[in-house]
């Protein structure tokens, strides 16, 4: 879909005010109507900005309820949540290394061709922003819709565990540190070998592929957690250490 400038319009600066956490404590976006008036423009080029938020997978709609921010809430990923407090940024990679590899060559072997369409567009969305928190929506976009199209309810639902704990603030500004130029070369390389395993339905390419790419923001996590830990004159159990 084609969209006119001022939906254009719309749609960036929703996305600001996503990346702000304006809506962030209650998930729940104005209506429609009160955001034609916030913005001035018609209920049309709203609704046409939603639809544009939806299809990126930063928004999702219930009928009767409203928009909300991200995507529908797991009920079970709500609940397991709770252990944030009680784990570290390192073993939530560990557990997405056991989990997205699986969910890649499941969604390798039953994406439709649609989503596949979108999954090409949220990669290419990260590649050309600037914006490191927006580096941050696209990239969980896109991870979250790989996990979508496979198709597994329980490995959803512990995808779902992993992308809330992952939200953190200050594990998203950690991460963010360890993003520059190079490393979102290597991210996007990485993304691309990911898609066109899925593209070509190659499951074991596709588990491959995506097992490589979380290796790399492991490491590159580990890294910045030590340089955090030195810089701080704290211990830094790397590893394979107990702790």
């Amino acid at each position: 879909m084609v969209l006119s400038a001022q939906t254009n319009r719309i749609c960036a600066e929703l996305l600001a005010l996503i990346k702000a956490g304006e809506w962030q404590e209650r998930g729940k976006l104005p209506t429609e109507r009160a955001l034609a008036d916030r913005f001035g423009v018609s209920r049309r080029n709203v609704r046409q900005a939603l639809d544009k938020l939806e299809d990126d997978g930063l928004v999702w709609r219930r009928q009767g309820k409203g928009t909300f921010v991200g995507q529908p809430s797991d009920p079970m990923g709500d609940l397991a949540a709770k252990i944030t407090g009680e784990t570290n940024a390192l073993e939530v990679m560990e557990a997405r290394l056991s989990i997205e590899p699986a969910l890649a060559g499941l969604c390798a072997q039953r994406i439709k061709p649609q989503e596949l369409e979108r999954l090409r567009h949220l990669m290419q969305r990260q590649l050309e922003t600037e914006d490191p928190q927006a580096v941050e929506l696209w990239d969980g976009a896109f991870h979250r819709l790989i996990a979508q199209c496979a198709g597994n309810r329980p490995l959803l639902t512990a995808f779902a565990l992993l992308d809330k704990i992952r939200s953190n603030p200050t594990w998203v500004r950690l991460r963010a540190k360890g993003r520059d130029a190079a490393s979102l070369a290597v991210t996007h390389s990485e993304h691309l070998a990911i898609v066109e395993a899925i593209a070509i339905g190659h499951a074991d390419a596709a588990r491959v592929a995506m097992h490589d790419h979380l290796h790399t923001r492991f490491t590159a996590l580990e890294d910045e957690m030590q340089a955090l830990c030195d810089s701080e004159g704290q211990p830094f159990f790397a590893r394979g250490t107990r702790h």
